[in-house]
């Protein structure tokens, strides 16, 4: 299982999933204690027909247009949202679930009445993602993570999430102060001079690029599950906003780790002749880790007061 077979099969869909894990429980710390912990969810739903113009127009399912099309239709939605708010007069949780709800719709109509059987791209990709194909066919052993010719031939989805982990840990150390303060005490930021509204701008956009760097590779199911699941299991475990962080981390690996391992070699151990996917046990188990946090967590009596900066 460790040798040369758990390099070249798993370790890289295992990483894959640890990063995209990670990079979306971090800004999802900071949108639950706001209140908005199903951004996330929003996210996931709008980018979706974006991805799938991208691939119609430009027949590649190449990381530039898909991330293009997931941003032009982030700001599509945007602008409906707030059209429907004006013109017919509703509160913005009902315009936000009207336009997410009707765009993820089409999305999955697009996808299945267009012609995207010669790639990657369906209903269940969408879902689902392609995890478990993530394999690193040139590696022959840990020898080959020194190997220039090898890592050449790393799946480009790994890079990319690394790369945007890197990102959103960069952006949470940066603006560590500015992101406690606005989340805790709106009104005393605002007499501080910090831009309240830029960075909560600022969070929800870290939170997209998030979510659209891993959905190619894990899906949706996952990244709604790791915006949520990972924080609110986190929240229940301590009263600090750094070891809440620590926790999520903690929870967000686990749950990728021990999700893709039982999603490959439960069914086998149970007598099963198939696996499952590792997305679906992925956000399975980051739900039990929730579960359990509910029913033992130190803090499971909380009255519902905001962590402590």
């Amino acid at each position: 299982m460790m040798g040369a077979e758990f390099v070249s099969l798993s370790l890289t869909p295992m990483l894959i999933g640890i990063c995209a894990a990670i990079a979306c429980a971090l800004p999802g710390n900071f949108l639950l204690l706001r209140g908005q912990a199903l951004i996330g969810d929003a996210i996931s739903h709008v980018v979706l027909p974006g991805i799938v113009l991208a691939f119609l127009v430009t027949g590649t399912v190449a990381a530039w247009p898909m991330m293009l099309g997931a941003g032009a239709a982030a700001l599509v939605a945007v602008l409906l949202i707030e059209a429907i708010r004006r013109l017919g007069r509703i509160e913005p949780g009902a315009a936000m679930g009207v336009v997410f709800t009707a765009m993820f719709a089409g999305g999955v109509l697009l996808l299945e009445q267009s012609d995207t059987s010669q790639v990657h791209l369906g209903v269940q990709h969408a879902l689902y993602g392609n995890l478990e194909s993530l394999i690193w066919l040139d590696a022959t052993g840990w020898s080959s993570l020194t190997d220039p010719e090898a890592l050449r031939a790393l799946p480009p989805e790994l890079p990319r999430i690394v790369l945007t982990l890197g990102f959103v840990t960069l952006f949470t150390a940066i603006l560590w102060r500015p992101l406690k303060l606005s989340t805790f005490d709106e009104g005393f930021a605002r007499t501080l001079g910090l831009p309240v509204r830029a960075l909560s701008l600022g969070l929800v956009i870290v939170a997209a690029i998030a979510a659209v760097a891993a959905f190619d590779a894990v899906g949706s199911i996952i990244v709604i599950a790791m915006f949520i699941c990972p924080p609110a299991a986190a929240r229940l475990m301590t009263d600090r906003l750094e070891a809440q962080i620590g926790w999520s981390v903690l929870f967000a690996a686990m749950s990728a780790v021990l999700g893709y391992v039982l999603a490959g070699y439960g069914p086998l151990w149970l007598g099963g002749q198939h696996a499952i996917s590792a997305a679906g046990m992925i956000a399975t188990l980051s739900g039990v880790i929730l579960g359990l946090a509910a029913l033992f967590g130190p803090h499971r009596h909380r009255s519902g007061a905001p962590a402590d900066g």
